[in-house]
């Protein structure tokens, strides 16, 4: 039986695979879109591709938000005897939120996007501060490189609905009086100039596969693991409008059931001549390698460890190897990201509230420590659960934990 073909089925355009572009290439910004911003990306979306991708790649939406947890820290330490710096700490806008949390946001914003943005609210008598993250996705930056525009929607972009706000240092008045810039942070990339981009960039793909392989586990399973194949219908039709009413019948009988089924009427002399086609597969260690590798490669993209994310390696959970990766990930990655983050807050900080900032620091905690490698005696028996007095001078001498990780750092 041939289906008869009319001009409404016959397309009108041919558009090959190999012609299309790839999503997630990103293009420097060398273009101004409509006169007004820098393109984020070819097509302006940029950000939300990779916003996207991250909701889909569960190894690389954890790497991202275990990134920003470890960046943004436990909290601040600082001057106790500061009480404007201690009152800004725990309270950094007029929404409530804490110094901390702004923090987390523009380190998952770096982490994600490899840009962040930090508006800075003050008043021309320096009277108070408040710091507010802005999504990234949201901003982009006018094409005379001095301001940054926020609009809710950059797919239907129109210039009277979109904020600007100078970048940093520059500061303009709004129109409730206050004094407001735009802090952008960066990753330096080479031919981008007005973006940066993620650590991570030439990981996408492999993040695109973990999406699919983890998406064709979720078919598998929608299809309780059963064969899917052709069904052969014996039926002596005369037109092609029965047999249509035959598949038509079979798929209502049996549609939903496990396993996906094509169904096709032929004519036979032979009665009762049906029969199932299986389509089977035995590419299933290939798909699993492939996973397999995919996550490999995502973390090497993302230049992080396989346990400060929760995975786990062949030879089972290791405290000691934790402990260690840790101090690698603190001192290659950790720092310089808090410093590159943290240094313009101490310095807006210290000029508007006049604070010494010297003393602000994040605090850092490993992952797989109870308790600190070095504390007082009481402090000790306190965390055991025994009898403690602060008080007692012989309670208060320092002792230290001597693990194999200790002693390696023992000179």
């Amino acid at each position: 039986m041939k289906k008869k073909t009319t001009d409404k089925d016959s397309p009108g355009k041919l558009y090959l695979p190999h012609n299309r572009i790839d999503p997630f290439v990103a293009q420097g910004s060398t273009e101004a879109g409509a006169t007004h911003y820098w393109r984020w990306g070819d097509d302006n979306l940029f950000p939300n591709a990779l916003a996207l991708m991250a909701r889909r790649s569960t190894t690389h939406r954890r790497i991202i938000n275990d990134k920003a947890d470890y960046v943004s820290g436990k909290g601040f330490s600082f001057n106790e005897g500061d009480p404007a710096l201690a009152r800004f700490i725990g309270s950094a806008n007029g929404t409530g939120e804490t110094l901390r949390q702004v923090f987390n946001k523009l380190a998952f914003d770096k982490a994600l996007f490899g840009n962040a943005f930090l508006e800075i609210v003050t008043t021309p008598e320096r009277s108070f501060l408040s710091f507010y993250h802005q999504d990234a996705s949201k901003c982009r930056i006018a094409k005379e490189s001095d301001h940054v525009l926020l609009h809710h929607d950059w797919q239907h972009y129109t210039p009277s609905d979109a904020k600007r706000l100078p970048l940093y240092p520059r500061f303009e008045q709004a129109s409730d009086g206050t004094l407001r810039s735009m802090f952008h942070y960066k990753d330096y990339e080479p031919t981008f100039e007005h973006y940066g981009l993620p650590p991570y960039i030439a990981g996408m793909n492999v993040s695109a596969i973990a999406y699919k392989t983890d998406k064709w586990n979720i078919s598998r399973l929608d299809n309780s693991f059963q064969l899917s194949g052709i069904m052969v219908l014996d039926g002596n039709v005369d037109n092609e409008q029965d047999a249509y009413e035959i598949i038509r019948a079979a798929e209502k009988r049996f549609a939903g059931q496990p396993g996906q089924v094509m169904f096709m009427v032929k004519n036979a002399e032979e009665a009762d001549n049906s029969k199932f086609v299986p389509i089977s597969s035995s590419n299933e260690g290939d798909w699993k390698s492939l996973h397999d590798q995919a996550v490999t490669d995502i973390v090497v993209a993302h230049s992080w460890f396989r346990s400060l994310s929760g995975l786990d390696y062949l030879s089972g959970f290791d405290s000691e190897r934790i402990l260690h990766e840790y101090e690698i990930a603190l001192n290659t990655l950790i720092l310089g990201e808090q410093q590159e983050l943290l240094e313009p807050i101490r310095i807006v900080i210290g000029q508007v509230l006049g604070c010494d900032t010297s003393s602000m620091q994040i605090v850092n905690r490993p992952p797989a420590r109870s308790k600190p490698l070095y504390m007082k005696v009481w402090e000790a028996r306190k965390a055991d659960g025994l009898d403690y007095d602060p008080d007692d001078p012989t309670q208060n001498l320092y002792v230290a934990q001597i693990t194999k990780y200790a002693m390696r750092n023992i000179d």
